[in-house]
């Protein structure tokens, strides 16, 4: 199956590891440096520059999203 991140960006649900709430995630200091890390390694791919309300991880990069991840949810089932 696919998930729709929003725009353009389609991606296989085989190759997803987690999708994340920005807001309640980001609390977390961990979670802050892993982000700023796979910015750095330009791991980071924006959906869009809209207000980003979730984050997927893959096993290739760290995509930013503005569908919450209820939305992301249901559609991966």
């Amino acid at each position: 199956m696919y998930i729709h991140l929003g725009e353009d960006t389609v991606i296989t649900d085989k190759n997803v590891i987690g999708i994340f709430d920005m807001d309640t995630s980001t609390v977390n200091k961990a979670t802050r440096d892993y982000l700023s890390k796979a910015e750095k390694d330009k791991k980071v791919k924006y959906v869009n520059y809209d207000l980003p309300k979730s984050f997927v991880v893959t096993d290739e990069a760290v995509y930013v999203s503005p569908v919450n991840t209820n939305t992301l949810y249901k559609r991966s089932k």
